[in-house]
């Protein structure tokens, strides 16, 4: 099966890159910037034609949530727009497509778990910028699979794990929101599901079932506050000095986008249609922990 990557240093785009040496039945290429613009339809046409792809999967998107605020015309011209043209691109070359997208579409004033037929309200620019692109998704290539996913973190990239052991390096004390309640997931996982779900069209053709909108997320929920304290308590062998973690609320830590309260996301369509089930927290974030302290005589190399 031979599948096209757009993207290369997003931590799922990444996390799917390192996969790919270790699947030896599927053959992915990829492509980004600046040689692939996905603003650019005929240089996404003619990059995807030349793979000849059957299944096309797209991680690529502005992520920066509170610069959108400032930037919703650049925000929608990639989230939006973008999106479009790479669905487009790969409806006329007969291929699927993944699209992600995120719990960012959701008001957060549900008080349980998000399933995929919730009513969306997205509150800030990033999160209307990623609806936009489901629905250009959806209206450019009728076989569509869209993965909402949330709180990624890896090993690299920017994201609140790093942040966390970087700043128990530097500090005895950290404040941390814990008025927000979501399911952490690993970027690495998210690549092993998407790879699932392509070996499952691979091996039984394109389903009706399969099309629409799919949640993909860590089965574990925690506030923000509760996600630091198991960071650092994941990671407590690698320091050498004990760090506080006091909890404190939205108000008291204002950001430019509001963000959503509850990103509980519901995954039984995940794992009833895709047979797909993510590990637990504690297994997959030991793993990314293991990661970032590969070098033991330079602890905080990799969180810089």
């Amino acid at each position: 099966m031979r599948v096209y990557l757009i993207g290369a240093e997003g931590q799922i785009a990444r996390s799917l890159r390192e996969l790919a040496a270790e699947n030896r039945d599927l053959v992915i290429g990829w492509g980004a910037r600046p040689n692939l613009d996905i603003q650019q339809p005929d240089l996404v046409y003619r990059t995807l034609a030349d793979f000849s792809p059957d299944l096309v999967i797209n991680p690529a998107a502005y992520t920066a949530v509170d610069q959108a605020e400032t930037e919703p015309e650049l925000a929608f011209a990639i989230n939006e727009k973008g999106a479009g043209i790479v669905a487009a691109a790969a409806h006329a070359l007969n291929a699927p497509i993944v699209h992600l997208s995120t719990d960012y579409v959701f008001d957060g004033k549900k008080g349980t778990r998000y399933v995929e037929t919730d009513a969306v309200a997205p509150q800030c620019v990033y999160g209307r910028s990623k609806l936009a692109g489901e629905r250009a998704v959806a209206t450019a290539n009728r076989r569509h699979i869209i993965l909402r996913t949330s709180w990624i973190y890896a090993p690299f990239g920017g994201n609140f794990v790093r942040t966390i052991l970087r700043l128990a390096l530097e500090r005895d004390r950290l404040r941390v929101v814990d008025d927000q309640i979501g399911c952490p997931t690993y970027a690495p996982d998210v690549a092993n599901a998407i790879l699932a779900i392509a070996r499952k069209i691979g091996a039984t053709g394109w389903q009706a079932r399969y099309n629409g909108v799919t949640h993909l997320a860590g089965p574990d929920e925690v506030t923000w506050c509760a996600f630091a304290r198991r960071i650092l308590q994941a990671s407590e062998t690698k320091r050498n000095h004990f760090v506080a973690v006091d909890a404190i609320t939205s108000a008291d830590y204002p950001t430019p986008a509001k963000r959503p309260t509850n990103s509980r996301l519901c995954c039984d369509r995940l794992e009833s249609v895709f047979e797909v089930r993510l590990p637990r927290l504690e297994v997959s974030l030991q793993r990314c922990i293991q990661r970032l302290f590969n070098e033991p005589s330079d602890p905080g190399k990799n969180l810089s």
